[in-house]
C-alpha cells in the first residue's frame, strides 16, 4: 500500500522559498508547486479543517480559532475535541476502500477523541490545587507514556509563549517543531502509519513578534527547512511519500484595532467587577467581538442593534471590510457559530480582543498566557514585558513558588498590542503570500488550487 506524510509548515509561502530553503528547494524542484487560495478566515482551526475535509467553515463548522457559545454565552477558543468539525474525513473516507488504512496525526488541531489511529497533542493537566501541568494527550493513552521515555517531556513553552520560537540554551530555535518531527519518526519506526500529518509551528512564532520581513526571521526559516530537510529524507528512505502544506502566509502589521474598546464607547460591552478586574460578560453585552488575528466575530445579542453595529463598524473599517448577510454566506462563514457581522482589518491592521479603557482595570488574565479564558486570540502573549526589570529572574521566582506548592500568578505579558508586527486571516492581495502545496502527485494540473482542492489531493496519493 501506498503511504504518506504531510508536513503542515505552517506560514510557509511561495515568497520565502529561496537561499534560507534548500531542502524545501530541491524537494519542490522534483514536485509540482501550487498556490492556495486559502480558505478564510485563513487561520489554523478553519484551514486544517478544510484541509481535512474537503469543506467550507460553513460546511465543516469551524469559522475560527474560537467562537461565542450561544447556548453557554462563553466564548471558547483552542477546543480540541473533534467532534466539533463535522464532515467525513480524509482519513476515514480512504479506509472505505482500504480497510487497513491507518492514520496518525501529530499535533494538528482537533485531535482529540477524532478516528485517527495514533494521535498526539498538546494538554495541559489541571490538578485540583490550581496547578497547570505541561503534558500531552495521546491516543492511544500508552504512546504519552513511552514516547516521553524516548523523547523527553514535550517543551511545551517553546510550543506558545513568550519561549516559542527563542533559541534554547543549546542555540537551537525550534525545540517544539523539532520534537514534533522526532515524534513523527518515533510513530513511523513503532506503527508504520499510511497517513502520517505532521504539524510544524515554528515559523508562526517570529513572523508574528517581528513581522514576515524582518532580517531576524531568515534563521527562523532556515531552521524550519533543516527539520523539513531531515524528514523529508526519513520518509524517502522507507519509500514513504511526501507533501508539504501550509495553512496560511503572515504579511507585516503595524495597527492594532481595539474594536470591542468601539462598542464600549457605545455602552453595548456589559462589564463586571471581579475582585476589583473587570470581566466582559458576553452573554449580557449587546454587542461585542471574538478577535482572531485580523478578522473578528461581531455577536449582536440585541437584534435591534444589528444595523447600528453594522454601521459603526463601516465607519471606522469601510464598507468592503464588513461582511453581513449574502456576502457572510459568499465568504463561507453562512453557519450558527459565525458572528453575525464579520469584521476584516483593513491591510496593516489586525483586531485586539482588548475591551477596558486606557487607565482602568483590566482583567486578571491579561498580563498571563492564557488562551482559554480570554474572549480572542491575543498574539502578545509572544513577548515579556520590556518594563519588567531582571525578567528572567521575576520568572525563575515564580517558577520556584510553583514547584514549592506556591500559588503564583505569571503575570509577565505587556499589554503593548503595537509590539505585533505580522499577523494572518485575512486573504492578502499578493499571492506570493498566499500558502502553498508542494506535492508528488502527478494529477496536480493547476498552479493556483483552492483550499477544499488540498483534501482532494491528499486522497489522490493513495488512489493505486
Amino acid at each position: 500500500m501506498q503511504r504518506s506524510a504531510v508536513l503542515n509548515v505552517v506560514g510557509l509561502t511561495k515568497g520565502l522559498l529561496g537561499p534560507n530553503t534548500p531542502n524545501i528547494n530541491a524537494f519542490a524542484g522534483r514536485s509540482r508547486v501550487a498556490t492556495i487560495n486559502p480558505v478564510f478566515p485563513a487561520v489554523t482551526c478553519p484551514a486544517q479543517s478544510t484541509y481535512l475535509t474537503g469543506l467550507v467553515p460553513s460546511q465543516h463548522g469551524i469559522v475560527g480559532n474560537g467562537w461565542y457559545n450561544r447556548e453557554l454565552a462563553e466564548v471558547q477558543f483552542w477546543k480540541q475535541s473533534n467532534h466539533l468539525v463535522h464532515g467525513k474525513k480524509v482519513w476515514e473516507e480512504l479506509r472505505e476502500t482500504m480497510p487497513k488504512f491507518t492514520c496518525a496525526k501529530l499535533f494538528w488541531w482537533y485531535n482529540m477523541y477524532s478516528t485517527a489511529d495514533y494521535s498526539i497533542t498538546p494538554r495541559p493537566m489541571y490538578p485540583a490545587d490550581g496547578r497547570k501541568v505541561f503534558d500531552i494527550y495521546t491516543w492511544p493513552f500508552s504512546i504519552r507514556s513511552e514516547i516521553k521515555k524516548d523523547l523527553g517531556e514535550f517543551p511545551f513553552p517553546t510550543f506558545w509563549g513568550p519561549a516559542a520560537g527563542v533559541k534554547t540554551p543549546q542555540g537551537a530555535p525550534d525545540a517544539a517543531s523539532k520534537w514534533i518531527a522526532e515524534s513523527a519518526k518515533w510513530i513511523e519506526n513503532r506503527y508504520a502509519p499510511t497517513l502520517s500529518l505532521v504539524y510544524l509551528p515554528h515559523l508562526d512564532y517570529n513572523f508574528q513578534r517581528f513581522g514576515p520581513n524582518d532580517p531576524r526571521v531568515a534563521e527562523d526559516v532556515r531552521a524550519i527547512d533543516a527539520i523539513v530537510g531531515d524528514l523529508i529524507k526519513f520518509y524517502s528512505e522507507r519509500g514513504v511519500s511526501v507533501m508539504i502544506v501550509s495553512e496560511y502566509g503572515i504579511t507585516e502589521v503595524d495597527k492594532p484595532i481595539h474594536i470591542n474598546q468601539v462598542f464600549r464607547i457605545h455602552n453595548w460591552l456589559a462589564i463586571k467587577d471581579e475582585l476589583g478586574l473587570e470581566m466582559l460578560d458576553c452573554g449580557a453585552s449587546k454587542v461585542f467581538a471574538v478577535a482572531d488575528h485580523q478578522v473578528a466575530h461581531v455577536y449582536v445579542n440585541d437584534p435591534s442593534m444589528r444595523k447600528a453595529a453594522r454601521n459603526v463598524l463601516m465607519e471606522f473599517l469601510g464598507e468592503a471590510n464588513v461582511l453581513d448577510g449574502a456576502a457572510r454566506a459568499a465568504a463561507g462563514l453562512d453557519h450558527p457559530r459565525a458572528g453575525d457581522l464579520i469584521a476584516i482589518a483593513p491591510e496593516g491592521g489586525w483586531f485586539t480582543y482588548y475591551y477596558w479603557r486606557r487607565g482602568r482595570s483590566r482583567a486578571g488574565f491579561a498580563r498571563c498566557v492564557d488562551i482559554h479564558r480570554k474572549p480572542g486570540y491575543d498574539p502578545v502573549e509572544l513577548f515579556i514585558d520590556p518594563a519588567l526589570n531582571f525578567p528572567k529572574a521575576k520568572i525563575a521566582w515564580r517558577l520556584l513558588k510553583k514547584k514549592l506548592g506556591f500559588r503564583m500568578l505569571m503575570d509577565v505579558i505587556p499589554l503593548d498590542a503595537s509590539l505585533v508586527r505580522g499577523s494572518h486571516g485575512a486573504r492578502p492581495k499578493d499571492s506570493k503570500d498566499h500558502p502553498v502545496l508542494i506535492t508528488q502527485e502527478s494529477d496536480l494540473a493547476a498552479d493556483v488550487i483552492e483550499a477544499t482542492d488540498v483534501y482532494h489531493a491528499i486522497k489522490r496519493q493513495f488512489r493505486n
